[in-house]
């Protein structure tokens, strides 16, 4: 057990998809995996392991933010033994061509966060994705026939709706190429590449900076389903 997580070693399979809200890894468990039982659920950080088509895989929420994402993920690398963590989650659009309900995947990630301080790196710390993983997921999506997009995001400590910075500061990173913005992906990514482990951000784009199109509330978790069916099927193929 760790401080976040009340989960024996042995309860978490090798390969878990991680959420950011635990209402998330709920509607996994209880929709995609067959036999899923809760092994944790610590602040009402909701974890569950079960079976997809016969194969062991665990669903775990992360909570919102990168320190949150970076502190879970890293116990369930050093902890818990897990290999391989795909991050399921949504994003805000940077480019004209990624509609909403599209999938993004992170190939790297840049931010505007401290997080890599800790690693007291003498440059600029750009982590990018596992390429197997990477691989296996754009197999999926174009197996599936799933619109996806490919190349870097943005991860920020500000909620872009939020931003104080003004409601265009986005521009200056869509002009550099990123394709949307999360809040996770780099402190994943990051945690993943100190501990010699494999990490897949999967994102679903749920509302445009550009046209300001957004998904509708009935439609967002429905909307979700193209990106879990990608990242279960890649994690079946990966265990």
């Amino acid at each position: 057990m760790t401080p976040h997580n009340k989960a024996n070693k042995g309860d978490i399979a090798p390969i878990v998809l991680a959420p950011g809200d635990p209402l998330r890894a709920k509607l996994v468990a209880e929709k995609f995996l067959t036999d899923a039982h809760l092994v944790t659920d610590v602040r009402n950080v909701l974890g569950y392991t079960g079976l997809y088509k016969g194969k062991e895989v665990s669903v775990l929420s992360t909570g919102m933010g990168g320190p949150s994402a970076g502190i879970y993920s890293y116990e369930l690398y050093t902890e818990y033994e897990v290999e391989a963590i795909i991050r399921i989650g949504t994003c805000g659009g940077f480019q004209q061509k990624i509609e909403v309900g599209d999938l993004v995947f992170a190939m790297t990630a840049s931010t505007d966060s401290a997080w890599a301080h800790q690693y007291n790196l003498k440059g600029t710390l750009s982590p990018c994705c596992d390429a197997n993983l990477l691989l296996e997921a754009v197999k999926q999506a174009k197996e599936l026939g799933y619109a996806h997009h490919l190349g870097m995001v943005f991860s920020s400590d500000l909620f872009s709706s939020y931003n104080a910075l003004g409601e265009d500061s986005w521009k200056a990173w869509a002009r550099m190429g990123a394709l949307a913005q999360d809040m996770e992906s780099y402190a994943l990514y990051a945690t993943a590449a100190w501990c010699g482990k494999r990490a897949l951000s999967i994102l679903t784009m749920t509302d445009s900076c550009v046209t300001n199109v957004g998904l509708p509330d009935e439609r967002r978790m429905a909307a979700l389903y193209p990106m879990l069916s990608v990242a279960l099927e890649t994690a079946w193929e990966t265990l």
